[in-house]
């Protein structure tokens, strides 16, 4: 028997190494085109549950198998009507309502109502303990087959579907088609010390399908 060995040249090593370069530089366009892909936030939309310079992990695959989930924090491609910037840009906000969900505000303790359920938010911005009244005023809407009522953690400092909504009056303006949806964020990696997975908050469990 013949013992057949790899006999590698002398530096065959720096030779190679532009290959495997090439495709480390590969497999990371690819990750960051079709799996994962980091966001920073810019603006105190989502306070305190995200705060500027905060930097978000998306997942880019999940969305592809099944429809974004009332509570999941989702980033997607602006809608025109939405942005000034006319290359586009993303957003990233709260989903609180999906096709077929009548959402309406508010019940006496100025809880948002989902198919009639008043829904708790611990996590909005607060002031004082309580979130300010005038930052979402009455409103009662059914959110189109196929598209997303979002909104920002901090709703007085969101440009989100309730702002589009009291601007236009129009549901197609003020909600997002699921086609936008980028990905959902699924943990804050940095800073360190704000480090957290951004898990579906429970009172969206009791929420009654539409």
């Amino acid at each position: 028997m013949i013992d057949e060995q790899t006999d590698k040249k002398p530096n065959s090593f720096w030779r190679e190494l532009p290959i495997l370069l090439g495709v480390a530089v590969l497999v990371a366009v690819l990750v960051r085109a079709f799996v994962l892909q980091t966001f920073y936030i810019p603006s105190p939309s989502m306070e305190h549950t995200l705060d500027i310079d905060d930097r978000v992990l998306v997942n880019k695959v999940v969305y592809h198998f099944r429809s974004p989930d009332r509570g999941e924090i989702i980033v997607f491609k602006a809608p025109a009507e939405w942005s000034s910037n006319p290359n586009g840009e993303d957003f990233i906000k709260r989903v609180i309502g999906v096709g077929g969900d009548r959402v309406q505000c508010c019940d006496p303790e100025e809880r948002l109502i989902i198919n009639g359920q008043p829904l708790d938010e611990p996590y909005i911005f607060s002031e004082g303990g309580i979130q300010d009244p005038a930052a979402v005023g009455p409103f009662d809407i059914t959110v189109p087959s196929g598209r997303l009522w979002v909104m920002g953690d901090h709703r007085s400092a969101s440009g989100d579907s309730l702002e589009h909504w009291d601007r236009t009056g129009e549901i197609d303006i003020a909600t997002i088609s699921e086609d936008w949806v980028v990905g959902r964020a699924f943990t804050v990696f940095w800073p360190i010390d704000r480090a957290t997975w951004l898990t579906v908050p429970e009172p969206f469990d009791s929420v009654p399908a539409s």
